[in-house]
């Protein structure tokens, strides 16, 4: 591993290729049911890559339809989402409302569908693990569109977690926070808190056992407009979140606390998204301390911030499903690991309604996600 300012870094940090193109022997077909903010952006990106056609397009309002015109009219525009999904298509995205996800997503398995959803996956784990059991025995790609998991400051945190360079993970936690958009679907955590539920997740290798959470409704309607939540993890680690859509200040920071170093995420900054801090404070026998001969040793050493490369996640992401349609392999976020979103985010809501008490996780299926490598080609 090379050292730089007394720092040591996993391999292959500074620089790792994008992918920027696709190649297969078959032009993949997809279908966009929702095409607001999210579902315009799938459009855009599967419009882009080569060797993928978007077939057709749904939304409920004519007008969202309207800004797709020019793709052209080979393109099926409906404001019928089973007469997109019913289209001559290989897989479908769905971006619809939250509390839809479900309803789609079984349409397109039973229409023997590849498909991605966005996140959650559903807003019911007994939904999710059905979606999962359905796919799974159709052969069938199920992919959930937590597209943190995509991004390239995620991928450094993680290897910095995973080859030990943090030391011992102590603790996780996050702030994402903005004034809006204001969901009237789910609550806030739901919206905002599966993205890191999904990113802690990720950075430890499993689902939590328990949580405990509280959250405040300071917009006159009945459901949470900021909260707050710890995660318990079976190996000890603990993550804390706070997620709010009524805070002046947007922030997306995800922070990872070792005995060796911490790391810093911020997904709004332009340049050092990743900052190291070498500092930290562990566990040395001692001989001189009252405590029972045990003892702690601190370092202070530099600020570092390795090169984050400029990918676009959701482009990762796109590409990443369209190698698992084109070769038949697992996603990296797949059913599983959407279950145990929804299953944490139910156990959040548990809590809320019983003033923060601690409850289980009603998933005990590891989450064992493993690194994603950006830069796969797609081959047929």
């Amino acid at each position: 591993m090379a050292s730089r300012h007394g720092v040591t870094y996993p391999p292959g940090l500074t620089c790792y290729p994008s992918a920027r193109s696709v190649q297969m022997s078959r032009i993949i077909k997809i279908a966009i049911i929702g095409c607001g903010y999210w579902g315009g952006n799938y459009v855009r990106l599967f419009d882009e890559i080569d060797g993928v056609r978007v077939a057709a397009i749904s939304d409920k309002r004519e007008s969202m339809l309207d800004r797709f015109r020019s793709l052209g009219p080979d393109v099926l525009m409906t404001t019928d989402a089973s007469e997109a999904i019913r289209a001559d298509v290989d897989a479908v995205v769905v971006c619809t409302q939250a509390s839809q996800h479900y309803a789609v997503a079984v349409d397109a398995l039973q229409q023997a569908k590849h498909v991605l959803v966005e996140k959650p996956l559903t807003t019911c784990s007994s939904e999710a693990r059905e979606l999962s059991a359905s796919a799974a025995s159709a052969g069938l790609v199920l992919m959930v569109g937590h597209t943190f998991i995509f991004n390239a400051g995620i991928r450094i945190l993680k290897e910095y977690v995973d080859d030990g360079s943090i030391g011992d993970l102590y603790y996780l936690y996050s702030r994402r926070t903005n004034l809006g958009p204001i969901r009237y679907d789910v609550n806030a955590l739901w919206d905002l808190a599966a993205h890191d539920i999904s990113v802690f997740n990720h950075l430890v290798g499993s689902a939590p056992k328990w949580v405990n959470a509280n959250g405040v409704k300071v917009l006159g309607r009945d459901i949470e407009d900021a909260g707050f939540a710890t995660l318990g993890y079976g190996n000890g680690v603990q993550a804390h979140l706070h997620v709010s859509w009524t805070d002046p200040n947007k922030c997306r920071e995800i922070v990872a606390v070792g005995s060796r170093r911490r790391v810093l995420f911020d997904d709004l900054r332009r340049i050092e998204k990743i900052r190291v801090f070498d500092k930290g404070v562990g566990v040395a026998p001692s001989t001189e301390t009252p405590n029972y001969g045990v003892g702690f040793q601190m370092h202070d050493g530099d600020i570092v911030s390795p090169q984050v490369p400029a990918t676009e996640p959701l482009k990762e992401q796109c590409l990443a499903f369209l190698k698992c349609v084109s070769e038949g392999c697992a996603p990296l976020v797949g059913g599983a690991e959407g279950e145990a979103v929804v299953s944490t985010l139910e156990a959040i809501d548990a809590s809320m309604r019983t003033n923060g008490v601690r409850v289980a996780v009603n998933s005990d299926r590891p989450v064992a996600i493993p690194l994603y490598r950006p830069g796969g080609r797609v081959t047929g």
